[in-house]
């Protein structure tokens, strides 16, 4: 059964950091492509970065401050969260893609699994 697992989320200062991870099971992490999705209160879902065959991509608002990798041992990929800001809080959820062009990374319909989403609070 493929499952996703995400954590790491909390409450942090703005000018924070947070590392939240995404725990994979049922497939080879390597084989497939995980997406970083967050969603706002009030907003809609939306995409944050994605990781695949060694190419990384992120939206322009977390650029220079958000780090995705994986670890293909662990079966894990994580997004490292530096300069938090206060419009970075929502609920981030991982997902894992289907075949997708590099270019509609964003669209949410090529992802078929979803992990159940952690918290993410930027708050003084």
């Amino acid at each position: 059964e493929v499952q996703l697992q995400a954590s790491g989320g909390g409450l942090v200062q703005p000018g924070g950091s947070l590392r939240l991870s995404c725990a994979a099971s049922g497939f080879a992490l390597d084989d497939y492509g995980i997406g970083w999705f967050r969603q706002a209160p009030g907003k809609e879902r939306e995409g944050v970065s994605f990781i695949n065959v060694g190419r990384k991509f992120y939206a322009d608002s977390v650029k220079g401050r958000f780090t995705i990798s994986r670890d293909n041992a662990k079966n894990t990929v994580y997004l490292q969260m530096n300069s938090l800001k206060p419009e970075d809080t929502a609920v981030y959820y991982c997902a894992r893609a289907s075949r997708l062009p590099f270019s509609l990374w964003r669209s949410q319909p090529y992802y078929n699994y979803w992990g159940q989403g952690t918290l993410v609070t930027v708050s003084s």
